[in-house]
């Protein structure tokens, strides 16, 4: 029997697992409640519980496992196999996650941060379609990325590779939480979207709902925006036209130094599909290097809420096709 693959995506509030084969087919996937009560000190031993259930269930020992991947907010050290600062689950302490979970099951474990191993699920099994140059944009409360080059993850000398939200888009702008002011995470995030849409409004002139709710103080959201702009809203796009104006310029930086194959746009603002691509294309096209421009692919993420637990489990993959070179080459020395 051909081994599998444990995915494990871990976020604030549910916990996804996945079995999965090396050509991708999920054996079984499920989900449990985060819980982050207790300073977050059960969420490791409910993994390892809920991990253990499932392979009962599945009739499956640890002989059946390659190895298992997980996804983690957080500071993520991938060689201590730790998370630290990882506030959503109330880890405020070092936590020593691969530790514990080697210890129960006897099995290679890998970590690694959370948007990057999405990255690697849109690489391997959604919009990046196996392609080996791939980079990834998540638009959700702020802006992430992962960067993966001959099909492997790019983390940098210091493990921040990928910092796309913090790319520098105007000298002055909105401050952001890192401490700068005019990152992308600004201006292209669900909340930077509105943030913009605030802006514009105080010094837009003619008729448009979504100026009238700003100035009513009512409620308005990324998605609302959007919404606003396919009933032609003057000032929605304006707002996107700006937005994409951004997103599309750094698109184009990134691609004129790495080249990627395809560039992935997710989180929550790429449900906004084509119409978030109308918006950001012509500004890649028009400031991209003209080869790259015409060769680059720039597609929203089509895995949505799975590719956490999917490239969870490519990475997993990966680490047991790096444990077996070791082996071979130590027999081969012998």
């Amino acid at each position: 029997m051909e081994k599998i693959a444990i995915g494990i995506d871990l976020g604030g509030t549910t916990i996804k697992f996945a079995f999965l084969t090396r050509k991708g087919e999920t054996v079984t996937q499920w989900a449990v409640p985060t819980p982050v009560h207790n300073k977050g000190r059960s969420i490791v031993p409910t993994i390892i519980q809920s991990i253990q259930e499932k392979m009962s269930e599945q009739s499956l020992s640890a002989e059946d496992i390659a190895a298992i991947g997980m996804g983690s907010p957080g500071s993520v050290n991938r060689s201590e196999g730790t998370v630290t600062g990882a506030y959503n689950l109330n880890w405020t302490e070092t936590v020593h996650v691969r530790e514990e979970i080697e210890r129960a099951f006897g099995i290679p474990f890998e970590l690694d941060n959370d948007a990057n191993v999405a990255a690697l699920g849109e690489q391997w099994l959604g919009a990046g379609q196996n392609e080996p140059h791939v980079v990834f944009l998540t638009l959700g409360t702020g802006v992430g990325g992962g960067v993966i080059v001959n099909g492997e993850l790019v983390h940098g000398a210091h493990g921040t590779a990928g910092e796309i939200g913090h790319v520098k888009v105007e000298a002055d702008g909105f401050h952001c939480t890192c401490g700068q002011v005019g990152c992308l995470e600004t201006v292209a995030s669900a909340t930077g979207i509105v943030n913009v849409a605030r802006k514009e409004a105080e010094q837009f002139i003619g008729e448009s709902q979504l100026a009238q709710k700003i100035r009513n103080s009512q409620p308005v959201t990324a998605k609302s925006i959007f919404d606003q702009a396919r009933f032609n809203d003057p000032l929605a796009d304006n707002v996107l036209k700006k937005v994409g104006s951004y997103l599309g310029k750094t698109c184009a930086n990134i691609a004129n130094i790495l080249n990627p194959s395809t560039i992935v746009l997710g989180g929550g603002v790429s449900r906004a599909g084509q119409l978030l691509l109308d918006y950001v294309t012509p500004h890649f096209e028009r400031h991209a290097f003209p080869t790259i421009a015409t060769r680059t692919a720039i597609r929203t993420a089509s895995l949505e809420n799975e590719a956490g637990v999917l490239g969870a489990a490519s990475l997993a993959f990966a680490l047991e096709d790096r444990v077996e070179t070791v082996t071979q080459n130590e027999n081969v020395n012998l």
